[in-house]
């Protein structure tokens, strides 16, 4: 019988990450018990590679060494190999990433741990080429030295190996419970908007990312405050972001990151999370500044996620690849020559509008941009000749060979998604982005929803993909697939009035309470009890890629309370607050989704709008409401027939003399009702006019 453990298991995987490594020579193996125990037998160290289907850099590492014959030899001698998707297991990712920052290593993927049979690791990095270059020592060393250390010298290996693991146990216990500084977010936000660069926009030098938490917190404080300088920090970072190469200007979307300080030269992939936020943040943006530009690159956004994200049956797909033809970016540049074939005596236009130069941008090509035209202005007729060009070469793109698509559906950030969607579809007023909104939401109900015997629990598993119309779910629930999920919930329950939405956000909340509470420290871990394999079980307190889950956590139980009038939520909303505030005094440069949404709470209002159908005065009151700058309101329709909750305020209040009516409620307390869009324009002014003197709803 042939030993499992020599051979190459990944074809038994769906994730198409792992399955990229299937035909490796490399004897990878899933995470699971099995393996280390296989470890231990042979009294070898395990060695974890985690990546994911969309990263340059791990196809490279994959073609440079796990597809080399001399290399694999030497991992399947040496070590019992492992391949880990870290979309699929993040809670994994996360304690080893932070392993790699304890050693004093930049993090990034591929991750290349090594671990003992306990799965305690001992040292690590991220990629390594095959033999020495880049200033990086080659993998081959690395692999041969790690090996006769192991062998010959295990104390070495147990101190690096008890160093660490303290370490992340110590992390994971840490107390940071307190009381939040009354003028920290003010601090906060001064202080990180001094690190913007007012030039070209986000923080720091290169590498650039979009960070679209950052900057919702930012422009919450900038609206509470009245603070132009926070407002133009914002500001200048969504313009050269929408006006930069990390924008596609013909297919639409954005890529994960820029590798200049310029937004100019993108890293190609494209993510649904980064993709979600960005719509989301530039929604806001666009209800005080009505920018045109946010409001196309939402639409267009939008429009790339029902062209090639959007699965058959619903729900999104994870990400698109960085690499077309094996070489980054192909799919995406230009020569000057490949558009005069298709523009023609319409090039010179086109070329001086999106940077096209002879010599190019990016290896001697062109990414398509306009950083130099940041905030100016174009005539109707020069436009619409520029978006006739951009059909015509996307046509033409559209020939190319396509870069990869990893099509398995992740609960969190299809959920973020839906949020997004919902947003725009009430601040827009289309009815189009609802509905896609709402099938999205029904996918996630129908292929994310765990049953244990074919009943439903009430969790959602993190992962799932259709391979010839059967649903494989990976068997791992995540809290921030129920937060993100009760968020998504939220928003389309205040678009469509529907308490069944409100009902399942209230019942993916208490699962949350059920399963993950810190019962000790206060706030959520990310795993329940029952996940096995795990060295610790961490809290996701500190924001990384997507918002920390505790932030979105805390957000959504202050929305809970506000939305049903039951306190309870409030109470859960500022036990999260004071279980963190201690490390947020401390560590605010990572945690501002946690300070944007303990913010959030402290400024509780519901504006209700029961609506008449077909009637201009609905339209003039949502408008008034869903453009108004005023933040973190929640706003809810509400067609004939439906109610609220009965302790809510508006509770059983109703339309008066058969026309539309709007009920903004402060806190627990309602204004008397309106009708006309100008007069709920003036309470809403007046409202933030009192938030920012600090007058609160308990005050």
């Amino acid at each position: 019988m042939t030993n499992q453990f020599n051979q190459n298991r990944l074809a038994e995987t769906t994730s198409p990450y792992l399955r990229q490594h299937m035909y490796n020579p490399v004897h990878w193996q899933p995470w699971e018990q099995a393996v280390f125990d296989e470890a231990r037998r042979r009294n070898v160290p395990v060695l974890l590679s985690v990546g994911y289907a969309a990263c340059h850099w791990c196809h490279v590492m994959a073609h440079e060494s796990f597809e080399d014959a001399e290399v694999a030899a030497l991992m399947n001698a040496n070590y019992v190999c492992i391949k880990l998707d870290r979309e699929e297991r993040p809670d994994l990712d996360d304690i080893y990433m932070t392993a790699l920052s304890m050693m004093g290593e930049q993090g990034g993927w591929p991750l290349t741990m090594f671990l003992d049979p306990d799965g305690v690791p001992f040292w690590g990095g991220t990629y390594f080429p095959k033999t020495p270059q880049y200033g990086r020592p080659g993998f081959m060393q690395i692999l041969q030295e790690l090996a006769r250390i192991y062998a010959e010298a295990p104390e070495k290996i147990a101190r690096n190996c008890k160093a660490l693991g303290d370490g992340l146990r110590a992390r994971a216990a840490e107390e940071a419970h307190g009381k939040l500084p009354p003028d920290l977010t003010a601090r906060a936000a001064r202080s990180l908007a001094a690190h913007v660069d007012m030039n070209q926009g986000g923080i720091g030098a290169a590498p650039k990312f979009p960070q679209p938490f950052l900057y919702r917190f930012l422009w919450q404080q900038a609206q509470l405050g009245d603070d132009n300088a926070l407002r133009d920090s914002v500001l200048v970072t969504a313009n050269n972001i929408c006006q930069g190469g990390l924008y596609d200007h013909l297919g639409g979307g954005f890529a994960r990151y820029s590798v200049d300080a310029a937004w100019l030269v993108p890293h190609f992939e494209k993510m649904l999370y980064d993709n979600a936020q960005l719509v989301d943040l530039l929604t806001r943006l666009w209800r005080t500044t009505k920018n045109p530009i946010y409001a196309a690159r939402i639409a267009a956004t939008i429009d790339w996620l029902v062209n090639e994200m959007q699965l058959p049956d619903g729900g999104f797909a994870a990400s698109l690849d960085a690499d077309s033809e094996g070489a980054e970016g192909l799919f995406y540049i230009w020569t000057p020559e490949e558009i005069e074939n298709v523009l023609g005596e319409k090039t010179a236009t086109f070329s001086q509008a999106y940077g096209v130069t002879t010599e190019g941008n990016f290896e001697n090509r062109n990414i398509l941009n306009r950083l130099h035209a940041v905030g100016a202005k174009n005539t109707h007729d020069v436009e619409a000749g520029l978006a006739e060009a951009r059909m015509a070469l996307l046509a033409r793109r559209n020939t190319r060979p396509r870069p990869g698509r990893d099509d398995k559906m992740l609960a969190d950030w299809n959920a973020m998604t839906i949020t997004a969607l919902a947003h725009a579809a009430q601040t827009f007023r289309n009815a189009d982005w609802r509905k896609l909104a709402i099938r999205t939401f029904a996918a996630l109900e129908r292929d994310l929803c765990e049953t244990v015997n074919g009943r439903a629990t009430g969790r959602l598993v993190h992962s799932a993909r259709r391979v010839d119309k059967t649903v494989h779910r990976l068997d791992l629930c995540l809290a921030a697939d129920l937060v993100h999920a009760a968020e998504a919930a939220i928003a389309l329950y205040q678009g469509t009035g529907e308490a069944a939405y409100l009902h399942k956000a209230i019942g993916w909340m208490g699962s949350l309470e059920s399963a993950y509470a810190d019962t000790r420290r206060g706030g959520y871990f990310e795993n329940d009890d029952r996940t096995p394999g795990l060295l610790v079980r961490n809290r996701n307190v500190q924001d990384n890629a997507m918002p920390a889950t505790n932030a979105v956590a805390l957000r959504v139980f202050a929305a809970l309370a506000q939305l049903t009038g039951d306190m309870g939520f409030a109470r859960r909303a500022d036990a999260i607050r004071d279980a963190l505030a201690g490390m947020m005094a401390k560590n605010y440069p990572s945690m501002t989704s946690l300070l944007d949404a303990a913010t959030a709470s402290r400024h509780p209002a519901t504006l209700v709008i029961r609506t008449v159908p077909d009637d201009g005065e609905t339209l003039a009151l949502v408008q008034a409401a869903t453009q108004h700058p005023i933040v973190d309101l929640l706003i809810v329709e509400l067609p004939p027939g439906a109610d609220l909750p009965p302790d809510h305020p508006a509770h059983a209040k109703e339309i008066i003399n058969g026309r539309t009516t709007a009920y903004l409620c402060p806190g627990q307390e309602c204004l008397p009702p309106v009708h006309e869009a100008e007069k709920l324009e003036s309470y809403l002014n007046d409202l933030v006019s009192r938030w920012r003197k600090g007058h609160l709803p308990s005050d």
